[in-house]
């Protein structure tokens, strides 16, 4: 049988109500009644029934969080972000993984599951901006992730031209002048994948040369044998590049395992960088210089907003839609710096 709010307030000497005001933290408790209510909460070991408290205010308790890919070390990694900073809501957080498929992103965005969560948060790679303008039945959303889109939600996301820029000046700093580009797509131009190129043209101009086309790896997928697979590609040309910026860290870690089985050297031969800042990146034979979104930030933000979306829902007029680019840094490692002996 469990400790009861009755139980509590017995040892408090107080009335339930009190323990009830207590516990759902309401303002209007002296502090010495919260103190000893509080006292008799550790005490007894008392936990409130989450379940009973969200129901009563009409809801589950529950959020979902949809990602393309919970292979990936970078969503795995984001999606530990998320459950933290929805506990600290005392929220439940499902986790759904779309494998980046459209129909799967759209069947989510539509409302799956709406009679059992409370909102959305949705990282899409397919989805398109006409998907998203109407959701009649679908709980409040909020979009994580980089792809752009016209519609009328929150959006955390990531400054990609920015960090693109970031990461090849870093490249250009070093004394880099041939640098390739791993992982470009031939998709929509809102894909970021697009947004870091467009970053390493705007980075090479500034540096007053000509962005090099040819130097330019398109791959199929975002993986380390894609990464590999396109560092061969390129060192098979008379005129290899000197650094590598890559897409994200797994297509970087994917070339640096080419480049060390051609018999080159990192970064003496050749500089390489990452994007993602995924655990992985830090512990190869050579490290990986990287950037790093913040994704504690990016998980918090996802989450505050939502929140804030649930409990407007169906009430006061919700705030406009916002874009917010939480932020990152480039972390330099062995991978562009020279270790000394």
């Amino acid at each position: 049988m469990g400790v009861s709010l009755k139980d509590v307030a017995l040892r408090a000497g107080v009335s339930v109500k009190t323990v009830s005001n207590v516990v759902n933290d309401y303002p209007h408790v002296t502090p010495g009644t919260r103190r000893r209510v509080q006292q008799a909460i550790d005490e007894l070991g008392y936990r409130p029934n989450l379940t009973a408290r969200h129901l009563r205010k009409g809801r589950t308790g529950i959020i979902t969080l949809a990602v393309p890919e919970l292979g990936n070390p970078y969503f795995a990694e984001v999606a530990g972000a998320v459950i933290d900073a929805a506990a600290r809501h005392e929220l439940t957080v499902l986790l759904d993984h779309t494998a980046g498929l459209r129909e799967k992103e759209v069947l989510v965005s539509q409302g799956f599951r709406s009679h059992v969560i409370d909102g959305l948060i949705l990282s899409p790679i397919r989805l398109e901006s006409e998907d998203l303008l109407s959701r009649p039945e679908a709980p409040p959303m909020v979009l994580l992730g980089e792809r752009e889109y016209d519609a009328p939600y929150d959006h955390i996301m990531i400054d990609n031209v920015g960090a693109a820029r970031s990461a090849v000046r870093h490249l250009l700093d070093i004394g880099r002048r041939r640098i390739a580009f791993l992982g470009a797509r031939r998709e929509s131009a809102r894909q970021p994948a697009h947004l870091r190129l467009r970053g390493w043209r705007e980075a090479i101009t500034a540096a007053g040369l000509a962005p090099d086309e040819s130097m330019v790896a398109a791959t199929e997928g975002y993986d380390r044998a894609d990464g590999a697979a396109a560092m061969a590609a390129l060192l098979d040309r008379e005129d290899r590049p000197d650094a590598v910026f890559a897409y994200n860290d797994l297509i970087a870690l994917g070339a640096m395992r080419t480049l060390v089985e051609r018999g080159l050297r990192v970064p003496e031969d050749i500089a390489v960088v990452g994007f993602d800042d995924i655990e992985e990146s830090r512990f190869g034979m050579v490290s990986l210089t990287t950037v790093a979104p913040d994704k504690a930030a990016l998980a918090q933000l996802a989450v505050d907003c939502l929140v804030e979306r649930i409990a407007v829902a169906g009430g006061s007029e919700p705030p406009s839609p916002r874009r917010i680019l939480p932020g990152y840094r480039l972390i330099v490692r062995e991978s562009t710096s020279v270790r000394r002996s």
